[in-house]
């Protein structure tokens, strides 16, 4: 199992984690080391100890999947879980106290391996809703730990709009969600080869990702105590290895501070996004004359990179 914490007391631990915890193409890669089970997230929590849970953004689990989750993973391991996509982008965080409950209610049996909710704001979220947000965290249980994620570009151009997000985010202890797509958006369509060992069109889909991803600054900030990443690569790793390395000096002076540090890495074809988290932890432990973290299975195994 991938042990990403530190025995020292004083510094924040390190959870390293991708979008999804199964893809039909990792029992015959990833996991292909591994005993065949119709449990994706057991094997999914031996390697990495923490996943960022889009599903919950469009539907909500039952209770008996949420007592399987829990179940299924070690006490180390934390979840982190988007809310609603009715709460942030129907109701735009105003009317919704019921379905907030009630979603806050269902994910309750996950305890403390429930790590992090996490806000998504669409991009009319603008600077004229902070008192929303202001309002909308302001009634959300003090336990929770909640970071936001925000797409108005207002928030991005270094303005008082921004001062006034980052000061409403630090007077709430909340997280602010930073987004890394630059290695994502550099280098041509077709800079990571045509097609990859599966037949796919590399091309399209990362054609198809570019149109979905926000590109906004990278504003590297700690407006609380669980700095969140996520990191979108693409499929050359010199330009994801160019975008990752001032992240690795980033997450040990973050850690070096006692927060806790969440990682998470995506690809064009999240199928990929193992190798990616298994390149970021090669440079933290060349970059780390005391803390080492474990590999990921796939470590000695070939690169998913095209043929052709």
């Amino acid at each position: 199992m991938t042990n990403m914490h530190n025995s020292a007391i004083s510094r924040g631990n390190l959870y390293i984690g991708l979008p999804m915890w199964q893809h039909s193409h990792w029992p015959g890669s990833w996991f292909a080391n591994y005993p065949k089970t119709d449990n994706g997230l057991s094997l999914y929590a031996k390697e990495c100890n923490t996943v960022e849970g889009n599903t919950t953004f469009y539907s909500l689990p039952n209770e008996d999947a949420v007592a399987r989750w829990c179940e299924s993973v070690p006490a180390g391991f934390r979840f982190t879980f988007k809310f609603h996509q009715n709460i942030t982008h129907v109701h735009q965080l105003q009317h919704c106290d019921e379905e907030v409950a009630q979603q806050l209610s269902l994910l309750s049996p996950l305890k403390e391996k429930l790590g992090v909710m996490m806000l998504q704001l669409p991009a009319s979220f603008g600077p004229e809703k902070l008192t929303v947000l202001d309002t909308f965290l302001a009634a959300l249980p003090q336990e929770l730990n909640v970071a936001v994620e925000v797409r108005h570009l207002a928030f991005f151009a270094k303005g008082n709009e921004e001062k006034a997000l980052n000061q409403l985010l630090i007077r709430h202890g909340t997280n602010r969600i930073i987004m890394d797509t630059r290695a994502l958006f550099t280098g041509p369509l077709d800079a990571g080869g045509m097609i990859d060992v599966s037949g796919t069109s590399k091309r399209a889909i990362l054609e198809e990702v570019r149109q979905k991803k926000p590109r906004v600054p990278v504003n590297v900030i700690a407006t609380g105590h669980t700095p969140i990443v996520r990191f979108v690569g693409n499929d050359v790793d010199e330009n994801n290895k160019r975008c990752l390395l001032p992240w690795v000096k980033k997450v040990h002076q973050w850690q070096e501070e006692g927060k806790d540090v969440y990682f998470f890495c995506h690809r064009p074809d999240n199928k990929d996004a193992p190798w990616l988290a298994q390149q970021f932890i090669d440079l933290y432990n060349d970059n780390s004359s005391q803390v080492k973290l474990n590999n990921l299975a796939l470590k000695h195994q070939p690169a998913q990179n095209a043929l052709f």
